[in-house]
């Protein structure tokens, strides 16, 4: 089973670099929004500085969704998904390992580039830092939960918007709370707390959101 996981994680990994343009997209996409929120509210700098966490949380749960109809959409195609399903292997394994790749090749970069975009903000070291955690924490929250919606929008037509609706109601808490980690810090406060609560919203869909997300694989390909 180890094994298995290792497996098709490295393998995903190799698709997703082979496929640097997607990166790039996910990239773009996230630098554009964090990027145009400020131009439309001004450059008062005080302002700017309180939204910067919520800015950057937002742009990189958008970005998450742009990213998500890629998760099983290409094993659906060829029918390396059928393949998975029959495999004596659990299923959720094979989700999880498909997640992980997911969220390096998404979650990380976001991660990594918001320390510049704290920069740009001009915010504060113990408030970028603050914000780095809490995407750090959070981010796999919007795999996990991201999985579920691909995988029971799988083969239907519009599969992007009906993810999108699915999957937004869901990532509110964690997007509450890790942006309340960022305006802690920028308040003086302990952001402990609200990482706490974001590790605690990642550890309850590494639990739950494997065995959903295999459960609706088996129903959309059926």
């Amino acid at each position: 089973m180890l094994k298995l996981f290792f497996l098709i994680l490295r393998r995903d990994l190799r698709l997703a670099f082979r496929r640097r343009s997607d990166l790039a997209q996910v990239i773009f996409f996230f630098a554009v929004v964090v990027t145009l929120i400020p131009l439309g509210i001004g450059a008062e700098t005080d302002i700017l500085r309180r939204i910067a966490p919520g800015v950057v949380w937002v742009a990189a749960l958008l970005s998450a969704l742009l990213s998500l109809p890629r998760m099983f959409q290409s094993d659906y195609e060829d029918g390396t998904l059928e393949q998975m399903l029959v495999t004596s292997e659990p299923l959720p394994v094979v989700v999880l390992a498909k997640v992980l790749a997911h969220w390096i090749v998404t979650g990380i970069p976001i991660t990594v580039f918001s320390a510049a975009f704290g920069l740009m903000f001009d915010l504060d070291l113990d408030v970028t830092g603050a914000m780095i955690v809490s995407l750090l924490l959070g981010t796999p929250v919007l795999s996990f939960v991201g999985s579920i919606g691909t995988a029971l929008t799988l083969g239907l037509r519009a599969g992007g918007v009906l993810t999108s609706l699915l999957v937004l109601p869901l990532y509110i808490p964690v997007l509450i709370f890790g942006s309340l980690a960022g305006r802690a810090a920028a308040d003086a406060l302990s952001p402990t707390p609200y990482f706490m609560i974001v590790g605690g919203l990642t550890l309850m869909s590494l639990a739950l959101a494997p065995v959903a997300a295999a459960a609706a694989l088996r129903i959309a390909e059926n």
